[in-house]
């Protein structure tokens, strides 16, 4: 059995309003050294398999079907073995 970790981001040509609302929170507390925050997604799937290639493959699909919209978010994704 597998893990895939996904992590989903906009696209840095996006703007993230709720990167720049908690930005702001930090700046209001006096973290002014903190230039940008992007907020995104994470996502844990566990695959039934033994072939490492199979659950790479379902990382892939998953992605770029139905998970990520690929005109606004970028993705990146590790497979881990449990």
């Amino acid at each position: 059995m597998f893990i895939i970790k996904i992590n989903i981001t906009l696209k840095d040509s996006v703007l993230d309003p709720q990167g720049q609302t908690v930005l702001r929170t930090l700046h209001d507390q006096g973290k002014e050294n903190i230039t940008d925050v992007r907020v995104g997604k994470y996502i844990e799937v566990k695959v039934k398999t033994e072939d490492q290639s199979i659950a790479e493959k379902h990382a892939k699909e998953l992605c770029e079907s139905i998970l990520v919209n690929q005109v606004i978010e970028t993705f990146r994704y590790s497979v881990e073995k449990l």
